[in-house]
């Protein structure tokens, strides 16, 4: 497992729920975004993105996301979530996820996530601090674990 994430400086271990399935007896599509919010607030919580949002009014907000399945995933499995920021530009960055299913001992899921700054007060996009542009660059760099 761990060279499959590798790369990814958060992991988030996610048990598969009873519920999570559908009809056809795998995980519903939609709910693989859910495990992506779950792993998004992990690596959120390492550099405190939402204390510092409620502080200032500037905070993320996710617009646009997208999912890759490789493989169905069923109940009984445990996933190891990674997650990782591969780009921050101005007011945006894009977030990336792997899922790692530990019964079939693969990556079964990857997706993406464009995250924008959003000034709640005004209504509007706002510059990423620059004291979150160098959290997230620890994070990535491995000097926040």
């Amino acid at each position: 497992m761990e060279h499959l994430l590798e790369d990814y400086p958060v992991i988030t271990e996610i048990p598969v729920a009873w519920g999570d399935m559908d009809a056809l007896q795998h995980v519903n599509n939609v709910v693989y975004f859910r495990y992506f919010e779950t792993a998004r607030i992990d690596y959120f919580d390492k550099i405190q993105v939402m204390e510092k949002a409620k502080g200032s009014g500037i905070g993320p907000v996710i617009s646009h996301t997208q999912c890759f399945y490789k493989a169905p995933v069923t109940y009984p499995d445990t996933l190891l979530v990674g997650s990782r920021v591969s780009d921050v530009q101005e007011d945006r960055f894009i977030m990336e996820y792997a899922i790692y299913s530990k019964s079939m001992n693969r990556v079964t899921t990857t997706g993406t996530a464009t995250g924008v700054m959003f000034n709640f007060a005004t209504n509007a996009k706002a510059s990423i601090p620059e004291e979150l542009k160098a959290l997230i660059q620890k994070i990535e760099s491995g000097e926040i674990k």
